[in-house]
């Protein structure tokens, strides 16, 4: 008989998975764990009923008697260089205490999710000669939600916490310590306490004030994701400390006319750009960057804390910043009529857009001019003149021309266009959200962006021709069976798509060429966003898909981004730029750090999101209970994924709200339809709903059909138009969600890859 496509887990990993849980657990909770399919299940259960008979907390050999080879471990803390220190259960005591254990975990050798404080893992034991325990990680558990935050109400008898966790989570009872104090609409902390049928209850574990007080949102993304906020002493002493240094061995470029352009309230102007015509038609260009390693020490209790941040984090408005605002704000950021030291390269590129050659240097340099992407925009269209502004005569002119060469040159080798705006939350001069807008790129923004581009493809091709470790920013192939999916959702929209063919960047953009301006566009965007791989920090080039580059490393944000420090240090290192050490001259020291900080780029992703979502959804709180044109993004089987017609905020449609019917979704994931009747909701349809419910805490947006959509009767010819909502027994929420605030507003610069 064939050997099945999967694996049963060993003895030691089912002891230690039991051993963990808190209660009894089910077969179907093991074979989710462990990943075995149905057809499985029958092995399984033959393997526990084994595992039953000579004792689940037995041991298969002596050394297991007194530390089990694999056990499930809880993360409490990290060092700068990456080891953890956790703590298992194993034995029991005189008084038959659970017995707790320290071990130390390796740092992960492969590339991917990397575990965090708070993980849960499953992990193996190896025991040191000394009798010191070391750990390695099997993998990282799902979460068990113990610790999670919520909104506190109060309920006919109870104190109810709603939870922060998006998809409509269930209100528990909230149990308050003893002399503890709440109010209605407080944000709390709390930790779930062991539920018993289809009661929970959680304990709350601290009071974080009022929803709707300033920074409440921000204070709920700091704690829900662990995001590291205050600086210790050591690293602000190092920061308030440093200052520029003097010209010295330095490349002098005070005189050169470079210039910073940034959105309006940035304030870490880390890259300053220069162009001019150069010989037989190239173009001279500079691109300046903050000499971030001047002031920050390879392995300094700065670089450390640096390394563990892995970058800022943009909030809506606010920023927490990767270096103490002295070196973020002050003497790493390039501000006008200032010397500031920079490690800068000059590019020399053909009237075509092609590199010709390259230059690195440490300089000395000073900004001539602080610009906007509204104000270059501005002359880009026409609305001003370059002598409106204060900038030497003929910069801006320049600098376009030298852009749209490279424009042009990024075209003809094809690069991923996806037309996926920004969501950004409007604040007023008291630091409240006042509105939700779409941002998309404008010529301004793409012109620093080509230069930033252009800029890091220098520094990975010099790190290599160096035969230094390069910190790639790779971005790989699309996943072929999420292209599957594709295939399936162009196919219903009758669009060419042919399987077998080699899917590049081009062949996308053709497909999203063929749907811009129709009902399809979102849901064609959204569904070419899906197929593709997450960009990554690696030593290992894969190449960077969506951009069409062979070598490309990030270099031009080392104020924000800890992968550009270390690409600096490895650039000072091999061009002997300085007495500086580079980050680290193992590979897997830095294959390591790589994978920290592509997860902690991931945790500062999730963190804005969810706090864009939250405010987004606080910002329609005055249309509760009110009728709203929504468009259709998106279908499951238990609704409609909506947006608003705000086009920012976004919503759910619960099936039990549409005309009673069965409904299965069709059309390669485009459509839900009624079996019986023939209702059709499609992505792109446009009904009309009341807004029920708003939850404050997650931001879900919950609506209620109305009108809209499609339906097939008698001849099968479809009809649009009015239709009865069925009665349903739920009312509609009357809470709205309060207003929430923010500090002032803060614009983060749309950088590349």
């Amino acid at each position: 008989m064939a050997t099945p496509p999967y694996s049963l887990p060993d003895k030691a990993s089912l002891r230690a998975f039991i051993a963990a849980s808190d209660g009894p657990v089910k077969t179907r909770e093991i074979a989710r764990h462990f990943g075995v399919p149905p057809q499985g299940r029958s092995r399984l259960r033959a393997l526990l009923h084994e595992l039953a008979v000579t004792g689940a907390g037995g041991a298969d050999t002596e050394n297991e008697a007194r530390f089990p080879e694999v056990t499930v471990a809880d993360i409490k803390s990290f060092d700068s260089d990456g080891y953890g220190k956790i703590t298992f259960v194993h034995g029991v005591d005189e008084a038959g205490q659970a017995i707790h254990h320290d071990a130390v975990l390796k740092p992960a050798k492969k590339t991917g999710r990397s575990p965090k404080i708070g993980d849960r893992v499953l992990v193996r034991l190896i025991v040191q000669p000394d009798e010191t325990l070391d750990a390695e990680t099997i993998r990282i558990l799902p979460a068990r939600m113990k610790r999670f935050f919520g909104r506190a109400f109060k309920s006919r008898k109870d104190w109810m916490l709603e939870p922060a966790e998006k998809g409509g989570q269930r209100a528990v009872t909230l149990r308050l310590p003893a002399g503890s104090i709440v109010n209605e609409n407080d944000l709390i902390e709390a930790e779930l306490m062991n539920s018993s049928g289809r009661e929970s209850s959680a304990s709350m574990i601290r009071n974080m004030g009022p929803i709707d007080s300033p920074k409440a949102f921000t204070g709920l993304a700091i704690a829900e994701f662990s995001l590291r906020h205050e600086f210790d002493e050591d690293a602000l002493s190092l920061a308030n400390g440093a200052a520029v240094p003097p010209l010295g061995d330095r490349t002098d470029l005070r005189e050169v006319p470079l210039i910073t352009i940034d959105g309006e309230d940035a304030k870490d102007f880390d890259d300053a750009v220069f162009a001019a015509p150069h010989k037989n038609g190239t173009w001279r260009l500079i691109v300046a960057i903050a000499d971030v390693a001047a002031y920050v020490p390879s392995d300094s209790p700065l670089d450390k804390e640096a390394r563990l941040r892995g970058n800022s984090v943009y909030l809506p408005g606010t920023v927490i910043p990767m270096l103490p605002e002295a070196l973020s704000n002050g003497v790493c950021s390039l501000r006008p009529d200032e010397d500031r030291a920079c490690l800068a390269v000059e590019i020399i590129i053909s009237a075509e857009g092609h590199k010709q050659s390259h230059k690195f240097m440490r300089s000395l340099m000073r900004s001539h001019a602080r610009l906007t992407y509204t104000q270059v925009q501005q002359v880009i269209d026409g609305q001003i003149d370059e002598s409106d502004l204060s900038v030497p005569a003929g910069i801006l002119h320049h600098l376009l021309g030298a852009y749209r060469c490279l424009s042009a040159a990024r075209a003809a080798r094809g690069t991923l266009n996806l037309d996926v705006p920004e969501r950004r939350i409007v604040f007023s001069e008291d630091g409240r959200a006042e509105a939700a807008v779409l941002r998309r790129q404008q010529e301004a923004n793409q012109l620093i962006e080509e230069f930033m581009i252009a800029a890091n493809i220098c520094a990975a091709e010099q790190i290599e021709a160096k035969r230094g470790i390069c910190v790639y920013r790779v971005h790989d192939q699309p996943d072929p069976e999420k292209i599957e999916g594709l295939r399936e959702l162009t196919d219903a929209l009758e669009l060419p798509f042919a399987p077998g063919q080699v899917i590049t960047p081009a062949r996308f953009n053709e497909l999203l060429n063929r749907v811009k301006d129709t009902p399809a566009q979102t849901a064609v965007n959204e569904a070419v966003l899906r197929c593709q791989s997450r960009a990554v920090y690696d030593i290992e080039n894969l190449g960077h898909y969506g951009l069409g580059l062979v070598k490309y490393g990030h270099f031009t944000s080392p104020i924000r981004r800890y992968a550009d420090l270390m690409v600096h240090r490895a650039l000072i290192t091999g061009e002997a730029l300085g007495h500086e050490r580079p980050h680290s001259q193992s590979a897997d020291v830095l294959a390591e750090t790589c994978a920290a900080i592509s997860q902690t780029e991931q945790n500062a992703a999730r963190a804005e999101r969810r706090t864009t979502t939250r405010l987004a959804a606080s910002l329609v709180s005055h249309r509760l209970n009110s009728l709203i044109d929504v468009t259709i993004l998106g279908v499951i089987g238990a609704g409609l994924f909506v947006l608003l017609d705000d086009r920012v905020t976004e919503g759910f449609v619960p099936r039990r709200t549409l005309p009673d019917d069965y409904y299965e979704i069709v059309s390669g994931g485009m459509m839900l339809v009624g079996k019986r009747s023939g209702w059709q909701f499609g992505v792109g349809d446009t009904l009309s709903c009341l807004l029920t419910e708003i939850s404050a805490a997650s931001g879900d947006v919950t609506l209620n059909f109305r009108n809209g959509g499609t339906q097939t009767v008698g001849d099968n010819k479809p009809r649009k138009g009015h239709r009865k909502r069925p009665t349903s027994s739920r009312k509609p929420s009357s809470k709205p969600a309060p207003k929430p605030s923010g500090t002032s507003r803060r614009a983060r610069k749309r950088r590349p890859g």
